[in-house]
This record gives C-alpha cells, structure tokens and sequence, in this order.
C-alpha cells in the first residue's frame, strides 16, 4: 500500500486529489496539510511514502518543505511530487534541486494523478528524461536571480558513471544508453544506481538538474 500525504493550501484541490486517490486499491491518503510547516508535522507524526507538494503556500513553501524532507535522514524512503502549472511556474527546477523526484500538472487527468504516484513510489522521476531535460533547460536558459546551486563534486564518479551522468541529462533511455555502450541495460541501471548514490541523487531528474549545473551540458 502507497501511503500519500496530501499539501495544498487549497481546500478544494486536496478534497479532489483524495477523492482520486481514495479509488485506489493500492493507495492510502494517510492525511493533508495546507502549509509547509504543518505538513512537516503531519509526516512526523504520520508515515508516508509519497508526499503531494504544491509549491506556493503560506508560512513554508513547497520548496523549503521538500528541501526539509529530503535532507532528514528520517525520511530517507520518502519521495516528493511536486504539484505545479507548467507554463508558469518557475520554480520547477529550484524543486528537483531540492529533491523533489518529479512534477505533476494540476490539470492532469485523474487517472494521470494515480499513476504519477506510483511511479514516484517506485523511485523513479515522474517525467520522462526527454521530457524533463526540456523543462530543465528552459529554466535554467534564464538569468539566474541567485546563487549557483552547490553540485557534489564529480571526482567520486569512474569515467563510464561520468559518460552515463551526460546520456541521462541528454533523456537518453536505458535501452538508448545501453546501445550506445554496447552493454546491457541492466547494468546500465547498475551505473545509473551508483552513480545516484555517489551524487546523493534521488532519481533522475535529479541526475539531470546535476549535469546542467556541473556545465556537463548547456541549455540550447
């Protein structure tokens, strides 16, 4: 059973998602919050496997939220999904930078909200790595309003996991990344897998946000 908690400063928009999830055999909504803060508090005191995060709310937002989360070894095993509208937010990639594990648009159909959490329990991103790679790179194509992100250093990575970290951002598949290497995907996961750990990523999309910063790749 996927255990969800739901955050959202919007009544109407957690009563939705619940009513989604609720129809679900293998889902449990194990409770809501409607601020950073709260939601911190709720999954202190309630476990849960996925957390549903909207990004603009009162007192903490979702971006200090998952930052919160995923840099609590308490919550090791738990991933965030980001709820977000994709032609305006901007604050995608501050998200995955704070290891968020994906995005979902909140005009997805409903059948699209069920699967995008299973897909982020399994520990993969939500996205496709094509279709991460392109929202990575509108973003990050603007002027940056601050700081450098701070990216682990890459020294740790062999020189294949380094050629791997590179296809991953360029949305390669496994099956594309094990032709181009002439190896099997599963070892190609192996690489990817080392790879995440070496760089303290959760997913993908986090590899991908890693490789632009690092200048491995740039924006076109």
């Amino acid at each position: 059973m996927i255990r969800v908690l739901l955050v959202d400063d919007q009544p109407l928009i957690r009563v939705g998602l619940r009513g989604i999830l609720e129809l679900e055999d293998d889902i449990e909504v194990v409770g809501e919050a409607s601020s950073g803060r709260q939601a911190l508090t709720r999954l202190a005191a309630t476990p849960a496997d996925v957390v549903l995060m909207d990004i603009r709310m009162p007192e903490m937002d979702g971006i200090e939220t998952t930052s919160a989360i995923c840099a609590d070894p308490r919550y090791a095993d738990v991933r965030v999904l980001v709820l977000t509208t994709f032609e305006t937010d901007e604050y995608v990639v501050a998200a995955l930078q704070a290891g968020a594990s994906g995005f979902l648009g909140k005009g997805a159909e409903p059948e699209a909200v069920a699967d995008a959490v299973r897909v982020i329990a399994r520990g993969e991103s939500l996205l496709s790595p094509a279709a991460t790679r392109s929202l990575i790179e509108r973003f990050l194509a603007k002027p940056a309003a601050s700081t450098a992100p701070v990216v682990p250093a890459l020294d740790a990575l062999t020189e294949r996991e380094r050629e791997t970290l590179v296809l991953v951002a360029q949305g390669k598949s496994n099956e594309e990344i094990a032709e181009h290497f002439v190896i099997s995907p599963h070892t190609v996961k192996t690489h990817i897998s080392r790879t995440m750990m070496k760089l303290d990523a959760h997913d993908r999309a986090q590899l991908v946000v890693i490789a632009y910063s690092a200048g491995l790749l740039h924006p076109q």
